[in-house]
């Protein structure tokens, strides 16, 4: 994914998360690649699954916006699902393309 790191909406979050589950880090952007790895499997990301987490992605990562900023959480946690979606739209439209 380097070669369009200027291109694809999101990409950093995506890069990010990717490092950290391969870590086993469960940060912000890991969860929200955990979120979207059933998608982006299909578009042939290997997503890698720490062994240290169980439950839902969505749940953890929302209970962790709710930690940082209460008020905040809930406009926070659909900013960063918008851009999982459009990053995964721009994906599979770039794969269609080639």
């Amino acid at each position: 994914m380097a070669e369009t790191a200027e291109r694809l909406p999101g990409e950093n979050l995506i890069n990010k998360g990717l490092k950290d589950l391969g870590q086993e880090i469960l940060s912000m952007e890991a969860l929200l690649v955990l979120i979207g790895s059933p998608r982006l499997k299909r578009m042939g990301l290997s997503i890698p699954v720490p062994k240290n987490f169980s439950g839902s992605p969505e749940h953890a990562l929302y209970n962790r916006l709710q930690s940082e900023n209460p008020r905040g959480a809930h406009s926070r946690y659909n900013a960063l699902i918008r851009r999982l979606v459009s990053f995964e739209r721009t994906l599979e439209r770039q794969m269609g393309e080639t």
